[in-house]
């Protein structure tokens, strides 16, 4: 698992940005939160933890939990 901060919610479409600890970017949709977490109170600054799973348009955080 990686630790990160949540960087942005585009709550419209269902998808955000969670930065690592190196200041990587990933991509994570709605329906990888665990049930810790609601994507409709989600905000910028949030700890999380994440797995890193490698798709078609590079890789994306996976398994997004409350860190």
């Amino acid at each position: 698992m990686s630790n990160g901060t949540i960087k942005k919610v585009v709550a419209d479409r269902g998808f955000g940005f969670i930065t690592d600890e190196r200041g990587t970017d990933y991509f994570f949709h709605r329906n990888e939160l665990d049930s810790t977490l609601d994507f409709d109170r989600l905000n910028g600054g949030e700890q999380v933890a994440f797995q890193i799973q490698q798709s078609p348009k590079g890789p994306r955080a996976t398994r997004v939990s409350a860190a």
